[in-house]
């Protein structure tokens, strides 16, 4: 392949999602991924969703290959009883091919499912550069963290798995998100642990104050997930766990680090979104680097029915959720 596929067009993460029970559609060759995951919605149907994908070899001499290459998915989704493919495209180039592939099929899907904007840093430089790059703030918080005590192990203890479970499911509650089920972070850490991935622990004296999970692949170290405690904020954990996966990912030989998803505007965090704070804190790492941008989420409709089913289903459940906070004002 030209290219590394994502994390999530990879092997691994196919079988990490073969682990929680779903079924999956391998996809790909020498300059062509489209692995894929089927999902079953009540009433509806199926759907094959390909994360971060087709990704498909550029160039003008690629345009009927990759045409018949698309062509030939949609039909292994048939085949796997899909009624739509929800695709991510990895540029506008790609997503114009599929649209010429697939013609008015291609509609945009009604949300995206991987953030648009991902924060990627070059990690090839030494420490003194890398500190020197980031805001001063961060570098002040990491310092801070630093004397107050705060130190990181790289641990895939017991403790530490089921502590992880716990505070990545508090820290999303807290920022009024819906986190997984805790079955499903226990599935990603057997599939990963002691393999391509590391759980970093921040700790102050028995306190476990945060804890990341870094996936290396690729060249690419990315984190995937993470929680922090609420006790003790004011010891800026996060920012030494940051620090200390970065560090360790060099020494690991990448040269990219993956912070994920963040919402700038005019390379600023978009004020007011609920992405704020989480972009002010990824891109104090790196405030020089223009996030990488996606053209967003899109589905390929093959069965016109099921699909008009889905969007009256989802559209009367988005209603059902506005009436419920409506009536608790």
């Amino acid at each position: 392949m030209h290219q590394e596929p994502d994390l999530l067009q990879s092997e691994s993460w196919l079988r990490f999602q073969e682990s929680t029970g779903k079924n999956v559609v391998r996809f790909s060759g020498d300059d062509f991924c489209a692995n894929g995951i089927v999902h079953e919605l009540p009433i509806v149907g199926k759907y094959l969703y390909v994360p971060r994908g087709p990704i498909m070899e550029a160039g003008l001499d690629r345009v009927a290959t990759n045409r018949e290459t698309i062509r030939d998915l949609v039909a292994r989704a048939r085949a796997a009883g899909a009624k739509w493919v929800r695709i991510e495209p990895d540029t506008d180039a790609a997503l114009e091919e599929i649209r010429q592939a697939c013609g008015e099929r291609v509609v945009n899907a009604p949300h995206d499912v991987q953030p648009r904007e991902v924060l990627v840093m070059d990690i090839s430089k030494p420490d003194e550069e890398l500190l020197a790059g980031m805001k001063s703030k961060t570098r002040y918080n990491i310092r801070l963290a630093e004397k107050k005590g705060v130190r990181v192990v790289v641990s895939s203890d017991d403790e530490y798995r089921d502590a992880f479970v716990g505070l990545v499911r508090e820290t999303a509650l807290r920022k009024r998100l819906v986190p997984h089920p805790a079955a499903y972070y226990g599935r990603m850490l057997d599939a990963f642990l002691g393999k391509t991935g590391k759980l970093f622990v921040a700790l102050s004296g028995s306190d476990i104050l945060g804890i990341n999970l870094v996936v290396h692949h690729g060249g690419v170290a990315t984190y995937l997930h993470g929680g922090s405690a609420s006790m003790k904020r004011e010891y800026m954990a996060p920012f030494l766990l940051q620090w200390a996966a970065i560090r360790d990912a060099r020494g690991a030989g990448c040269t990219w680090y993956d912070f994920g998803g963040v919402k700038t505007v005019d390379g600023s965090a978009q004020a007011g979104s609920d992405w704020e704070g989480i972009t002010r804190f990824k891109t104090g790492f790196a405030p020089g680097t223009e996030p990488r941008r996606f053209p967003g989420a899109y589905d390929i409709v093959l069965d016109r029915r099921s699909y008009r089913s889905y969007d009256m289903l989802r559209l009367v459940r988005e209603n059902m959720v506005y009436l419920r906070k409506f009536m608790r004002i």
